[in-house]
């Protein structure tokens, strides 16, 4: 079993006082929760429970109903996304093509999961469902650049350009 790799949150001040304003704008707004976790991330890249706590000690709501509504929505994240964030497709026309073997690959080479980040903050792994480009199937994404008709041995030159 391998060890999950845990990076320690690094909140700046600066970070904090613009937080700290978002929380003071949804305040008494009803349905404030939502934009405030929107904004949260926006500032942090991911909502940390340090982060969650402010936001429910701020707006007078319990950490249960910020982390609950946090966790039901996929635009949230409560790990940190790298620099260079990784989506590898598992759509039914990238499934059948082998994307499950890509994503294998990319585990392989980083030492990490789907849904972690590499330790040193630049690789983040996620999968999808689908990205549009059935045609170029299997296909992964890199930030913004698209891979398509992926073979796994190709996987790792493709990652090594981005270091």
């Amino acid at each position: 079993m391998t060890e999950k790799t845990v990076i320690p949150f690094q909140g700046t001040p600066e970070q904090e006082a613009q937080l700290k304003e978002v929380i003071a704008k949804h305040h008494d707004q009803p349905g404030g929760l939502m934009p405030t976790l929107q904004e949260a991330q926006g500032i942090y890249g991911y909502l940390p429970i340090e982060v969650q706590k402010m936001i429910a000690d701020g707006l007078g709501v319990s950490l249960s109903e910020v982390f609950g509504v946090a966790t039901f929505y996929s635009q949230f994240s409560l790990t940190p996304k790298g620099k260079h964030r990784i989506s590898v497709c598992l759509g039914t026309a990238c499934y059948v093509k082998g994307s499950d073997k890509i994503l294998e690959a990319v585990e392989a080479k980083l030492g990490i999961k789907s849904g972690e980040c590499t330790a040193d903050g630049m690789f983040s792994i996620d999968s999808c469902r689908c990205v549009g480009a059935c045609g170029l199937a299997p296909v992964m994404l890199v930030d913004e650049d698209v891979y398509g008709k992926l073979k796994p041995e190709q996987v790792a030159k493709i990652l090594d350009s981005y270091k």
